[in-house]
């Protein structure tokens, strides 16, 4: 800061492919708050930095998540699609190790495959980490959106500025998540010029966005595109997620809205065996294995772009348990490079698995004995106030695959008497699937949904209770059970 003299004070921003100078007038107060907790260090911040503690305070992440929420609820033209985004640990992580190596350029190079990425750097007069973010939206002022009826079939990409893609990514619908670090970098080298003291801030996004051929969200009225299975509400003009979407809790009993009310699942609490449907989130790398280890495994979310992701696949139609559940799923055609929905069903031990290239992934051979699983495609069926699990979907061994429900509107008014609720938490397969979702909480009468059913072996007693406007009955005599959870 030497070199800074007090007639001028001069500070830059940059962010990855552009270059703003701005010369910043004179202000009496402006010295004051030059060395701010990022570049002084003998502050707070860079001692609890030196010790291992976060790269970035609690209050600097908090400004940069609500500044992206509020930007991205206020794009023109509205967005129907955009969602609500949440701070993410596991990407603050990664943005640390790049920010940290104090190298200009997007990195490291293994995910960025995975996930989206802004930079951004300055030196000199104090800026908040905000004002990157800022900068990054701005660029709006130089993007054209694509209208659908412009993409025929792919969205063309118009940006009259040297880029736009950081304000593309800021506003991505689905990047539903975003983690960043800030660091302090010695003589770091920015496009040949070599800064003293550069604040170095790097943001990952997840799912990743900047897809080529698609706009960076649909237009039309805010939350009327989001998928009514994602159960959540509309807030700022942004879809928002319930929590229970990103950690789901293995459980024996029908998942309540709040997920503070979810009790783990003890095999020494009830020692009859079930089936777990778990619509579990994961990511494109994430192997079988992996996820279910201990745990049975049945229905996965995938996210979009998992194409160019680096997770194996070994085998064709059946799969060895160390093969990414995604890919496997892009192999087989069951989900596209979109993402989605996909069951899994385990299929024991095969002998060998065969190699080859479907829908632009290579799968691998193995001539070994190993454990394998199959992959197919979520069924939706929308079903009546009145369709029992006994009709529809009866236990048997070993458990198949269920179909996604959609649970129409108001059957809390249906008779009871013809769409009985026997049962609470775990119920007869006599019972009404919506009454007793509505029963149970999993859905609300006055919008109905999506819902998972999970056919039960027999179990001996089931209790009658008063909840949500139902009022279920009891029964002792020995019959196939079921569990039912939002997804």
């Amino acid at each position: 800061m030497s070199q800074v003299s007090a007639q001028r004070d001069i500070c830059l921003l940059l962010v990855l492919h552009t270059c703003t100078a701005m010369v910043m007038l004179p202000n009496s107060t402006g010295w004051e708050k030059i060395l701010d907790k990022y570049l002084d260090e003998d502050g707070d911040w860079w001692e609890a930095k030196q010790r291992g503690k976060r790269a970035i305070t609690d209050s600097d992440a908090q400004l940069i998540l609500d500044l992206h929420n509020k930007l991205r609820g206020q794009v023109y033209p509205p967005a129907s699609n955009m969602e609500y985004m949440m701070w993410d640990t596991e990407l603050e992580r990664s943005a640390e190790e790049w920010a940290e190596t104090c190298l200009w350029e997007h990195g490291p190079a293994s995910l960025l495959p995975q996930i989206g990425q802004n930079l951004g750097a300055h030196w000199g007069r104090y800026q908040p980490p905000t004002f990157h973010v800022q900068a990054w939206y701005d660029e709006v002022k130089d993007y054209s959106f694509p209208y659908p009826q412009e993409c025929n079939p792919y969205c063309p990409f118009r940006c009259s500025g040297p880029v736009c893609t950081h304000y593309t990514q800021l506003v991505w619908a689905t990047s539903s998540r975003i983690g960043c670090a800030i660091n302090l970098c010695h003589n770091m080298d920015v496009w040949g010029q070599i800064w003293a003291k550069a604040v170095y801030l790097v943001c990952n996004y997840s799912p990743k966005g900047n897809w080529w051929g698609h706009a960076p969200y649909k237009h039309g009225t805010p939350c009327s595109a989001c998928p009514p299975s994602y159960g959540g509400g509309c807030r700022d003009n942004l879809y928002d997620r319930p929590y229970s979407q990103f950690e789901e809790t293995e459980n024996n009993f029908i998942e309540p809205e709040s997920p503070l009310s979810v009790k783990p699942w003890s095999r020494a609490s009830n020692p009859e065996p079930f089936v777990s449907v778990s619509a579990q989130l994961v990511a494109c790398g994430t192997k079988l294995r992996d996820q279910c280890k201990g745990t049975p495994c049945n229905r996965y979310e995938c996210p979009a772009g998992c194409l160019d992701a680096t997770g194996k696949v070994v085998g064709t139609v059946y799969y060895e348990m160390h093969s990414s559940v995604c890919r496997a799923g892009l192999h087989a055609g069951v989900i596209d490079n979109e993402g989605g929905w996909l069951d899994v069903t385990r299929q024991g031990r095969k002998d060998f698995f065969i190699q080859s290239n479907k829908n632009s992934v290579q799968s691998l051979g193995k001539y070994q004995s190993a454990n394998s699983f199959t992959v197919s495609k979520v069924a939706v069926k929308a079903i009546t106030c009145e369709t029992t699990v006994a009709q529809l979907c009866p236990y048997e061994k070993p458990a198949t695959h269920c179909p996604r429900l959609y649970c129409p509107r108001n059957c809390l008014e249906d008779n009871p008497r013809i769409s009985r609720v026997i049962g609470t938490k775990i119920y007869s397969d006599k019972s009404s699937i919506c009454r007793a979702a509505v029963h149970a909480g999993v859905i609300r009468n006055h919008s109905g949904g999506y819902i998972d059913v999970m056919p039960m072996e027999k179990r001996r007693h089931y209790t009658a209770s008063n909840q949500n406007g139902i009022f279920s009955e009891s029964r002792s005599t020995p019959r196939s059970r079921m569990k039912l959870q939002t997804i």
